[in-house]
């Protein structure tokens, strides 16, 4: 393991004021504003009655500006003495300046208690200064796995100085203990979260206190005592009904609105259930055939007309109607409904979006108050079943009937 300090001993920086933090947004705004734009003297002014008042993002920012000479003259005094006021009440980055501008007044032993708890919550620079004291044995146990893993940490977070520091680690320490190093990275970083969390927490300031909920107070009301006469209310003849008008009233319009894809399927579902249900029940042996012609699809009847066209939900185009002599015994039954409307629009429905519904002949099969929409013209009960099963993919109830 070579001896560090009689080859060239890691140096603290002397130049930490280029690393300070930038200004951190405050509740005063308006100094926050001005120095963005470039008027450090304007900021300042709004800054120190607020910080002389206790405002702790004030202080903070006052003492940025003395440490970085930005409207005021550079003054490392007076930048202490704001970081140290704002970290009392609890600002954590004017904790982190403080030990750092201790550190590089060269009052060390000073500045590591803030260092240290900085380097705890995953401040780079502080991890940065903390690795070195570790190399070194100075200020700190020498530690040199903790040394390679806090300078680690500080270079991932990109400190360009703890970089360039990392690559002299990479000669000087033995590699077993680099990689020693780098395996407590995780539980660092964990650390670090927690930190962070019980600072934050300990800076918040208290819940305020319930506010306790008022008594009521009852008033003191005299006993009642009972009146010395009662007049009734008059009475009043009732009103004769309004004579009936021959007038009709208009009728309320109504627009059919299609239903969406899945609530037709749903639908269709439901009441196929309940035909299958209602046919379980029947005597056994029966069936049931439907009437010459009857389960063709009759033409739709033509939406009326209406007095704003432009605003009325678009009425589905009616199901085709193909000559029933022609069909096979074989159907494919889609749904039963107790309006036929219905039928209809979920045909219209699977038509457009599906080509081999559209290919089919449409049927509407009344059995009581049941219309059965069914699909028609297969060749044989394998070809109807094949197309079921497609249309059962797409989540369709389907179901092969006899006609």
């Amino acid at each position: 393991m070579p001896s560090f300090r009689t080859a060239a001993l890691l140096a603290f920086p002397l130049a930490l004021a280029s690393m300070l933090a930038a200004p951190a947004l405050a509740d005063v705004k308006d100094g926050v504003d001005a120095w963005q734009a470039g008027n450090y003297q304007a900021a300042v002014a709004e800054w120190r009655p607020l910080a002389i008042g206790g405002d702790a993002d004030a202080q903070f920012n006052l003492g940025q500006a003395y440490k970085l000479g930005r409207g005021v003259p550079t003054d490392l005094n007076q930048a202490e003495a704001w970081y140290r006021r704002a970290a009392k009440q609890g600002h954590l980055q004017a904790e982190d300046n403080l030990g750092l501008v201790l550190f590089t007044a060269n009052r060390r032993q000073e500045a590591m208690p803030f260092i240290t708890r900085s380097a705890a919550r995953g401040e780079p620079r502080a991890q940065y200064v903390l690795g070195t004291a570790h190399f070194n044995g100075d200020l700190a146990a020498e530690d040199w796995p903790r040394a390679y893993a806090l300078t680690k940490r500080a270079s991932d977070a990109g400190l360009a100085i703890a970089s360039a520091r990392l690559v002299q680690l990479d000669n000087l320490i033995p590699l077993d203990q680099r990689q020693r190093g780098l395996a407590m990275i995780p539980d660092i970083e964990r650390s670090e979260q927690r930190a962070r969390l019980a600072a934050v927490s300990a800076a918040a300031p208290p819940a305020p206190k319930p506010t306790p909920a008022p008594t009521i107070k009852t008033a003191s009301l005299p006993a009642s005592t009972p009146g010395t006469s009662y007049t009734p209310p008059p009475v009043i003849k009732p009103q004769p009904a309004p004579a009936p008008t021959s007038k009709v009233p208009e009728p309320i319009r109504s627009v059919a609105v299609p239903p969406s894809p899945a609530a037709s399927a749903a639908a269709a579902a439901a009441a196929e259930a309940t035909a299958d249900a209602v046919a379980a029940t029947a005597q056994p042996g029966t069936t049931y055939a439907p009437p010459p012609e009857s389960g063709a699809l009759p033409p739709a009847k033509p939406a009326p007309a209406k007095a704003e066209p432009a605003k009325t939900a678009p009425t589905p185009a009616p199901v085709r109607v193909h000559n029933a002599a022609a069909a096979s015994a074989w159907r494919a039954q889609l749904g039963a409904f107790g309006v036929d409307g219905n039928a209809r629009k979920l045909w219209a429905t699977l038509e457009k979006k599906n080509p081999a519904v559209a290919a089919r002949q449409p049927y509407l099969v009344k059995n009581g108050k049941l219309t059965r929409l069914q699909a028609g013209g297969f060749a044989n009960k394998a070809e109807a079943d094949s197309f079921c099963a497609a249309l059962r993919k797409d989540g369709q109830a389907c179901l092969v009937v006899d006609k």
